[in-house]
């Protein structure tokens, strides 16, 4: 099912991981094939600005740890890493991976700037709504658990989605024991809310 679910996602919505690991390989990893060798060559072209992943009028909710995490990721870039990069911008590799860098800050501050943080509703918590980490139970009794968090702070691989990923969208406002059908690459499938939680602590 987890397997089906990840492919529905990346099917029907562009879902972006934000761990520190996989955005600094997305904006600053570089192949030597795309390595100048000497300062003889030109400069590399700008890279275009990204445009906003947020469908129009979508308002760019973050849970409360998932703002902290963005500050500090934006912390550690603007005072760690780019003066270790700015002390060698000499070297072409560096220029490319400053630019690189300075366009990952420039994203965080905007979601920052942007972000409507929403604070978890108190117990009981017996309603899915945006935060929640919500176990459903499909065929063959096979629980999965998903939070449903900001789009910058999708992960996939701790089964974070987007609260406009499809399954999400699926699961938001269902109450605790009800059952929903959602549509997988394989055919539909039963899911019943069997728990749900709301988390604010931990970066």
């Amino acid at each position: 099912m987890r397997r089906g679910l990840r492919q529905a996602i990346q099917q029907h919505f562009h879902l972006t991981v934000v761990g520190e690991a996989a955005m600094v390989e997305m904006t600053v990893g570089l192949s030597k094939a795309f390595t100048r060798e000497t300062d003889d060559a030109p400069e590399p072209p700008a890279r275009s600005r990204q445009s906003s992943r947020l469908p129009p009028g979508a308002k760019n909710y973050l849970t409360p740890d998932g703002a902290a995490r963005l500050h500090a990721q934006l912390e550690r870039l603007t005072q760690i890493e780019r003066p270790k990069l700015t002390q060698a911008s000499n070297d072409p590799v560096a220029r490319q991976r400053l630019q690189g860098l300075d366009q990952q800050v420039q994203r965080l501050r905007e979601s920052l700037a942007t972000a409507v943080i929403v604070q978890p509703p108190g117990p009981p918590w017996d309603q899915v709504h945006f935060g929640a980490t919500v176990v459903v139970r499909g065929g063959r009794s096979r629980e999965t658990r998903y939070r449903i968090v900001g789009i910058d702070e999708t992960d996939l691989d701790r089964d974070w989605v987007s609260w406009l990923s499809p399954i999400a969208k699926a699961l938001l406002n269902a109450g605790l024991r009800q059952r929903i059908r959602f549509h997988f690459p394989s055919g539909e499938e039963d899911l019943e809310v069997v728990s749900i939680e709301y988390f604010t602590t931990g970066i």
